[in-house]
Order: C-alpha cells, then sequence, then structure tokens
C-alpha cells in the first residue's frame, strides 16, 4: 500500500518544501518563520506527521537547550499498513542545516530519537478506545 509520506521543515529548509502540492504553514515557538508542513490529509498522513512534528520540535528544543545553533530541520517520515491496515511500521529521515560540527549534530539526532515523546509512545503502544 502507499508508504503516506509527509514532510515538515523549519528554517532554511522550509524552502525545500517549494514544490510540494500541499503545504501548509504552522507558526512554531522555537523558530522565528514557522514550520512548512507538507502531507496530504488522511489518517495514515497524520500519524506519520505527527513522528515527524515531534522530532522536528524536538531537534529545536535540544539544540536550544545545548546551544547548538540551528537554521533548519527537515524531517520526512512514511510508513506502509498491510491489507488489514496493520502498520509496517514508521520510518523518518532528519536533515538540520547547522554550523556546529557534524558529529555534534549526529549525536544531537540520537538523543531526540531517544526522547521524542510521539515516537517513544508509538513504539510503546497504547490501546485506542472509542467513548460514547
Amino acid at each position: 500500500m502507499n508508504n503516506f509520506p509527509v514532510v515538515c521543515a523549519s528554517g532554511s529548509l522550509r524552502q525545500r518544501l517549494a514544490g510540494h502540492d500541499e503545504v501548509t504553514h504552522f507558526g512554531h515557538r522555537w523558530t522565528e518563520g514557522g514550520v512548512d508542513v507538507a502531507a496530504s490529509y488522511t489518517g495514515a498522513h497524520v500519524l506519520h506527521l505527527a513522528v515527524a512534528a515531534c522530532v522536528l520540535n524536538d531537534m529545536h528544543r535540544e539544540a536550544q537547550s545545548r546551544g547548538v545553533p540551528i537554521d533548519g530541520v527537515l524531517v520526512e517520515a512514511e510508513g506502509g499498513f498491510g491489507e488489514d491496515w496493520r502498520s509496517s511500521g514508521i520510518r523518518y529521515r532528519v536533515e538540520v542545516d547547522s554550523s556546529a560540527d557534524p558529529a555534534g549534530i549526529q549525536e544531537l539526532i540520537r538523543l531526540v530519537d531517544r526522547l521524542a515523546e510521539i515516537p517513544r509512545a508509538i513504539r510503546a503502544g497504547a490501546p485506542v478506545t472509542r467513548t460514547p
């Protein structure tokens, strides 16, 4: 089935979404120019966007708390589903525009992979219950 790709970008990397069809702009607490999101509006896309947005947010938050300069972050996420709509998993990729040492940026990406709340919640699993 479709991989339901999404992309979100901040700062200097927002320009990379210029060629996408469905781009939405959001204000963002850690970046002056906000965040652009390229995603279709389906539940599968929004699930993947939750991961991408959380990782982007946490990249900025953790960089700021550590004094690491970041000019832009781009996160792509996607994942497939079986015939029964069971997720085959969510994959994401992070790109960072920064004047900081590349090894330090890679360490920041690994840290965020461990800390990011939404990916952690999905990895742990959760019941989904309809309420009356």
